[in-house]
């Protein structure tokens, strides 16, 4: 297994890593009619902009096939003083899940936040979604819940943070 810094060549690859992990992982919890209308078209441009500009890292396997990634950078919405880093997105293929792949792909965000002087994180979680056990055996503690709404239906995140990332890995 291989992680490393994601290129804009990548993007193909993480897209569809996106959108195959969604269908799996938020079949039943997301709407339907939202989950169908994602396609790996529809976000090429937005990965190869993030890619562009936000720090993302693959995970691929020694035949280099890009099976999972992660993205993270500076909090996003200032609504958590206390916490400065987000990590925004781990998305692994759900046949490499439950395999360590999550800590591995963790590991270079938490580097990169650390070389900037960031050294707290959060992470936002739909509540019905079982990967929020991963956080919070990791240590993340439950700092807050956002009501959103996917096409008109309202789910719950749980934001989860970490006021010392040194502590996680």
């Amino acid at each position: 297994m291989n992680i490393r810094r994601a290129l804009p060549e990548d993007s193909r690859a993480v897209e569809k890593v996106q959108v195959d992990s969604w269908k799996t992982t938020y079949k039943n919890i997301v709407p339907d009619e939202y989950l169908n209308k994602m396609t790996y078209e529809s976000r090429e441009q937005k990965w190869i902009d993030i890619i562009s500009d936000q720090t993302v890292f693959v995970a691929e396997t020694d035949d280099g096939e890009i099976i999972g990634f992660s993205n993270g950078g500076k909090e996003r919405t200032g609504k958590y003083p206390n916490y400065n880093g987000e990590l925004y997105a781990i998305y692994i293929l759900e046949a490499h899940q439950r395999m360590g792949l999550g800590k591995l792909l963790m590991e270079p965000i938490i580097e990169n936040l650390k070389q900037n002087d960031i050294f707290s994180m959060i992470v936002l979680v739909l509540e019905e979604n079982n990967s929020r056990l991963f956080y919070e055996s990791l240590g993340a503690e439950k700092i807050d819940i956002v009501e959103i709404e996917v096409l008109g239906e309202k789910l719950n995140e749980i934001v989860y943070g970490w006021q010392d990332i040194r502590a996680i890995i």
